[in-house]
């Protein structure tokens, strides 16, 4: 191997360590912000204030910074401010039936979904919520739109925005208990003209809206910016 060669291969691994370092430090620093934004007393905000430092080195590593230039962005960048995005499936089989649980924190049905992890797409997000909250493998077939929770009347603590893929049930793949059963009451399949009535509100008008998808529209949904 040529020098020439031999420090192409040495640069495309400390790229390849950089961005394993940074992806690490965005995790992290996901977490700590999460923590912090709902920790409930002053040892919990510690830890996860412990948790933002070692994010924070880490980002300077992989960028090739000194704490003191990347510090400024732990009020701007590491305290999350931006609103928390959720991954739902819209999982409908052949018959039109589609798979609802009903939630342990209201009692109320829903699709499954949940918040998106970093390092992960909105879509992968959605069906990893599906296998564990139901233990139903599935696989995304259309983007049914993103869904902001100030506007679906969802009722929602904290502003989300739900990205909704319409999936199908893999029947090559056995289902497995659900991971995260402790959130789920029970799940059922349900026609599109015999919904549970003790529907999730922000639910009502994103599962419309997923069978509007199913039935061949395609068209994407999100809510436009309003009128001045």
């Amino acid at each position: 191997m040529s020098n020439e060669e031999e420090q192409a291969k040495n640069a495309a691994t400390e790229t390849t360590l950089a961005q394993r370092l940074a992806l690490l430090g965005e995790i992290l620093r996901d977490c700590s912000a999460r923590g912090l934004h709902f920790a409930a007393n002053i040892y919990d905000r510690d830890n996860y204030r412990k948790i933002q430092d070692v994010a924070l080195e880490l980002q300077a590593i992989a960028g090739g910074q000194s704490l003191e230039e990347i510090e400024p962005l732990r009020t701007s960048l590491f305290n999350f401010p931006s609103p928390f995005a959720v991954g739902d499936g819209a999982v409908i089989d052949d018959a039109g039936k589609i798979l609802l649980i009903r939630r342990e924190d209201n009692g109320l049905w829903a699709m499954p979904g949940g918040g998106l992890e970093v390092g992960e797409t909105p879509a992968e997000g959605a069906v990893r919520e599906v296998l564990e909250e139901t233990g139903i493998a599935s696989e995304p077939v259309a983007f049914v739109g993103v869904h902001d929770s100030r506007l679906s009347g969802s009722g929602a603590r904290h502003h989300l925005y739900h990205f909704l893929f319409l999936c199908r049930p893999l029947a090559e793949k056995e289902s497995k208990p659900a991971s995260h059963a402790n959130e789920v009451l029970e799940i059922n399949w349900f026609p599109e003209h015999a919904l549970p009535e003790e529907l999730d509100p922000g639910h009502k008008q994103r599962i419309p809206e997923a069978f509007r998808v199913w039935h061949g529209d395609l068209r994407a949904f999100f809510d436009p910016p309003p009128k001045k």
